[in-house]
Formats: C-alpha cells, structure tokens, sequence
C-alpha cells in the first residue's frame, strides 16, 4: 500500500474511533475533519451532554457535548447540515433529541426554522404542542405543513391510481366491453375450450371489469392508536386519511384514540389539522375505540376497518376480540397494522396479534409505500400482502 493510502485508511479510521489515547492511529485531523469529527462528538462522545460547545473542542477527542444552551446548538445544527447528507442529519437531530433531551428548546421559533424537517420531528412536535408557547405555534405549524406537503406530493398520486384500479375491478360483469376484459380471468376459465389444431382457446365467458359509479362508495375507517410510540404512524395516517377522502368513491372516517375517542374526520381536507387535533402519549384502550368505529358503520360487507396500533391495550382484551370477530363475520374487511412508518420491526403485544391472526386478521408493520397495495387488496377482498416480518400467524 502506497504512503497516500496508508494515510487514508489512518483518516478514517481515526474518523471512527473518535481520538484518545486507545484509538491507536496517531492521526490529526485538520480542517473539516475536525469539524465534521467535533460536531460527532457533541453528540456520540463521551462526555456529550456535558455543556462543551462542539465548536471549541477541535476535533481532538469525543468528550464534547450540546449543552442547553440554544445558540450552541443552533450552530451545531449549521454545521451539521454543512457537513453531512439530509438523511444523515435527520438521524443525528433525532438522536440529539432522544440522547440530549433538547426537545424543549425545538419551542423556539428560531431553533425550529434551523432544524431539518421530516416525519420523526413533526412527532416531537405534536408531543410538545400543549407546551408550546403561542410565539411558536406559527412557526411549528409552517414546519408540519412542509413535511405534510411533501408526504402529499410522494404518496397520493400512487394511493388514488391504486385505489381506483382497486374500486374497478371490485365490481366483475359477465359481459363487459372489449376495453374492460380481464384477460387472465377469461382464459384461466375457458381452457376447457382450448383448440389445439388451432393453438387458441374459445371463450364462451367472458369476465371484465366494472366501472365503479361514482356515487357508489367504499366506506374506510382509520382508527389511529396515539400513544407516544405511535407518532410517526400517526403522521403517516392522517396524510393517507386526506388523501382517502379527496376520492368521491371512498367515504372515509378517521378516528384517534388513547383511553378516549376522537372523530377527526370533519378535519380531513386539511391533515395538518388533523395532527394537531392528536393529543401524543397517555394511554391505550383500544376496545372503546373499535367500539366507537363499529357503531359508525353503516355498509358492513363494503367498510374497510383499518386498526393502526401496537395493540398494547389497557382495556377490555376479550371484548376488543370479540368486536373485531363480529365486524368480521357481518363482512367488514379488517386490517391490523402494527405501525405505518418506515421504520423496522416495532414492538407490539405478540399475544394480541397472534389472536387478531386466529380471527384471520394479521397484524404486520406496513410501510406508507406498500399501504395503497394493502387497501387495494382489501377493497377487492383478497388476501393482503403480508410481509415475510409479520406477526406470527
């Protein structure tokens, strides 16, 4: 190995273990090395936490730390964004926020305009909203709607194309027209007038697609779990619930609960409402609200009830069973998703979604990218797409 990647393979190393006595290089780090490897330690080293401004420290050890100090970290967020990707510097604020415990200092206007904006901040933000001073609401508004806005612009055009692909072809004519033949449906039940001298199969039967009306509706209910642990579901939730209910073929119901119920579905055309009309925390009674959800449905064999929770209940665990079974057999398609995020594996009570499986409902973790396939499976009542990491079944 030549001089140049010798001194390389040194920087990144030192890069990695932080500097001390025990990192064994001997390396310096200079420049914007040690800026990068300074604004690391304010967060990751040893002392972090301790009030050391990340700027003073130099790069030569990971024993710096944020402080509370707003103007400290205002300027660990600069450097920070100067330094790293976008991706990278929303999990280093997330991580500043949970290790630190700087959530109070996001009530300043000035430290939320300096922030990077994504799902997981919004969660800490409708955490803090009855905290928040009147000085910041604007701003922590202004904040969600810009995260909202892009979730909009990613997921909705995908959400109504499937969707309404899905509301088509829930309705099957026997004679459609040339246009609306579901050509695998049609073969699959006309092989037995295959002609082989002819290599073609004659279809007495014809099976198509119907067009959906527009006065002909689903019904959705999103019943939304908003314990602490639920954030980013939440957020995820209330942009599909809009999206939902902008189709005329869809008559959706968003519901959020703790140990109370709340019927949001008044504040749908505008999801920024709609989150902070959620109150984040407290606790979990998940058969008062499927009740609640239950007494609302008025077209059982087309209502699709989409439970999002973590299923920990602190109420009735028999009758929270009970009503899923009855929904169920009066034709209501039920979904249980563990979380709706892009998260990995959540926890949840194993116990709970074991028995939602019995009942033919399993519970998985979904991410807003696989949800539209969900709902589509569910409004044509088929299987669902279960990933391979679901609830045992």
């Amino acid at each position: 190995m030549n001089g140049t990647g010798h001194d390389e393979r040194l920087r990144r190393w030192r890069m990695v273990l932080g500097g001390g006595e025990a990192d064994g290089t001997g390396c310096s780090l200079t420049g914007t090395d040690a800026a990068m490897d300074g604004a690391l330690a304010a967060l990751y080293g040893r002392g972090a936490g301790s009030g050391t401004d990340p700027r003073t420290s130099g790069g030569r050890n990971r024993s710096a730390g944020l402080g509370g100090s707003a103007p400290s970290v205002a300027r660990w967020l600069g450097d920070i964004r100067t330094y790293f990707p976008t991706s990278v510097v929303q999990v280093m604020q997330r991580d500043a926020i949970d290790r630190l415990g700087l959530s109070t200092l996001l009530l300043e206007p000035e430290m939320l305009e300096a922030v990077e904006a994504d799902v997981h901040l919004v969660g800490t933000l409708l955490s803090l909203d009855k905290a928040m001073p009147e000085t910041t609401r604007e701003t922590a508004r202004a904040v969600v709607r810009k995260v909202v806005d892009d979730l909009e612009k990613r997921l909705a055009t995908r959400t109504r194309a499937t969707l309404t692909g899905a509301l088509d072809r829930s309705a099957r004519v026997s004679r459609p027209r040339h246009r609306d033949i579901d050509w695998d449906r049609t073969i699959r039940a006309n092989l037995k007038n295959y002609l082989p001298e002819y290599g073609t199969v004659v279809p007495e039967r014809l099976i198509g697609y119907g067009r959906a009306a527009q006065s002909v509706k689903k019904e959705v209910v999103l019943c939304i779990d908003q314990s602490g642990s639920m954030a980013a579901s939440v957020v995820y939730a209330s942009v599909f619930g809009a999206v939902l209910a902008s189709m005329r073929s869809i008559a959706t119901r968003l519901v959020v609960f703790d140990t109370a119920v709340v019927d949001l579905t008044d504040q749908l055309d505008d999801p920024v409402d709609v989150l902070f009309g959620t109150q984040l925390g407290g606790g979990t009674d998940i058969n008062r609200a499927l009740a609640y959800c239950q007494s609302r449905i008025t077209r059982p064999a087309d209502t699709v009830v989409v439970l999002i929770s973590d299923l920990y209940e602190g109420g009735i665990r028999d009758e929270m069973l009970k009503r899923v079974a009855a929904m169920k057999a009066a034709g209501v398609q039920f979904v249980a998703l563990l979380a709706l995020s892009d998260e990995g594996a959540p926890a949840y009570d194993r116990e709970h979604a074991a028995a939602l499986a019995a009942l033919g409902a399993p519970a998985f973790a979904c991410t807003p990218d696989l949800f539209p396939e969900v709902m589509a499976a569910a409004i044509e009542k088929r299987p669902l797409p279960v990933p391979d990491t679901a609830a045992p079944r």
